[in-house]
């Protein structure tokens, strides 16, 4: 069982670790919107019109819930909607693995920071959003008061 010290000190790392990320990946994707569209592209799995609003959303999305977990208002609420954000890029990504795509760049970070899909790309974005769990249930304990 975790030391009850250090429940606020994971509630922040994981907070610090969770928001940064979420924060680079929403930059990378905006300084070149029409490469991650076109990353968006090669995973083949919805219209080419609807690639863009997909690209703004996805990208909004992740500015938003940046900004949110790193300010600490209503974290446990703003850490579960991060859960579901890296969970659907975790089964977007095994999918793709499943259809034998072989993507040079995922688009996790946009275009300047290109990873290639791997096998283990999904169990990367289950880690954060084992952390984004994980950030839940300390900013729970830490909001409540003894």
């Amino acid at each position: 069982m975790i030391q009850e010290r250090a429940v606020p000190c994971l509630s922040w790392a994981c907070r610090l670790f969770v928001g940064g990320i979420l924060l680079v990946s929403a930059l990378g994707k905006s300084l070149d919107l029409a490469g991650f569209v076109e990353v968006l592209f090669t995973y083949r799995a919805m219209p080419a019109s609807f690639l863009w609003p997909i690209a703004l959303m996805v990208t909004g999305l992740e500015w938003v819930l940046g900004v949110w977990v790193l300010s600490g208002w209503r974290l446990a609420t703003g850490a579960l909607a991060a859960l579901v954000l890296y969970a659907g890029y975790a089964v977007v990504m095994t999918l793709s693995l499943v259809r034998g795509l072989d993507l040079a760049n995922c688009g996790c970070y946009g275009v300047f920071f290109p990873q290639p899909l791997r096998w283990y790309s999904p169990l990367e974005d289950l880690v954060l959003a084992g952390m984004c769990y994980a950030l839940r249930i300390t900013a729970r304990k830490v909001s409540v008061p003894h």
